[in-house]
């Protein structure tokens, strides 16, 4: 049996911000629950991911959210508040990132084979535009002239994690349906609020409520700015894609 030979961790410094998904889920046990409920799957120990997320920003708005391997599989999460075609790209440059670091040891010229992981892409999307439950996102769609039969492909899937989305999800993930929560009551105070406040009072109601109540107490401040920044950015980024 040949022997598996990625990298366990991958670290460069951080060059954008943290997301409120990301702050969340950095939480093994928390990420843990939530492959569990994408993939129907129960494991218990969450020492079993080894996380490997890209943390070097190839541009502000464009860095790998959560990567990891388990079980010799290799998942990547990202989480997108506007919707773009162009996820399958993006994880394209992610994954050879991920593969490189993996194999940066070995002799890729030499008559062994290198094993790897096999990969799973999955978005977590939670925009104000309306998007289905569950959609297929191909790389081949993005390519110039249409090919019946396209030499390199990927595939990745995008969940709406909106409230009224995805049920059945949210329910065996509740981590990921607090989250989904937290982020709808910003947006919708903030249409009479300004955005300061909006969050303040998302955050206080959550914390009472038992929405992410432990991770908001802990973070309070950070959550805030955190919440405030990504907010104005996606924001910006509809107002760019309008």
């Amino acid at each position: 049996m040949e022997k598996h030979t990625y990298q366990k961790n991958t670290a460069v410094n951080r060059v954008y911000k943290s997301r409120i998904f990301e702050m969340v889920f950095s939480d093994k046990k928390e990420l843990l629950s939530l492959y569990n409920a994408a993939n129907g799957t129960k494991y218990d120990d969450p020492e079993m991911l080894e996380v490997n997320t890209l943390e070097n920003a190839i541009y502000l708005s464009m860095h790998n959210d959560i990567s990891f391997v388990i079980d010799s599989r290799l998942t990547l999460y990202e989480h997108q508040s506007t919707y773009s075609p162009n996820l399958p790209l993006r994880y394209l440059m992610y994954i050879s990132d991920l593969y490189s670091s993996m194999t940066r040891d070995e002799n890729l010229y030499g008559p062994r084979k290198v094993l790897l992981p096999p990969p799973k892409f999955v978005i977590f999307y939670n925009g104000i535009e309306e998007q289905p439950d569950v959609q297929e996102l191909r790389l081949s769609n993005v390519f110039q002239v249409p090919d019946d039969k396209p030499s390199l492909e990927l595939r990745a899937v995008m969940l709406n994690i909106n409230p009224g989305h995805n049920p059945q999800l949210l329910d065996n993930c509740k981590t990921l349906r607090d989250y989904s929560e937290y982020t709808a009551r910003v947006r919708r105070y903030a249409e009479n609020v300004s955005l300061s406040e909006a969050v303040e009072q998302a955050i206080t109601e959550c914390i009472k409520e038992g929405i992410l109540s432990e991770f908001l107490s802990k973070n309070r401040t950070e959550a805030k700015k955190v919440s405030i920044y990504e907010y104005d950015e996606e924001k910006v980024m509809r107002m760019m894609r309008e």
